[in-house]
């Protein structure tokens, strides 16, 4: 096994556990940029967010975990 594989391992283990908690964390962090800049990145920050969700809900296999 492979270095990457072995990460990509360990990243599906830790969403798996904690998605819900990633969620929270990403969606914390969204939203102080968003402050941060004034509003005026909203559209960039709302795909950002999106994608990053969807990107953590692919690891784990689920649909359930990232929302």
């Amino acid at each position: 096994m492979g270095f990457l594989d072995k990460a990509k391992s360990q990243l599906t283990k830790a969403v798996d556990q904690h998605g819900d908690k990633i969620a929270k964390g990403v969606d914390q962090a969204a939203d102080a940029i968003d402050k941060k800049t004034g509003g005026k990145h909203t559209d960039k920050i709302v795909k950002g967010r999106t994608q990053a969700k969807d990107a953590l809900d692919k690891l784990d296999g689920k649909n359930d975990d990232i929302k």
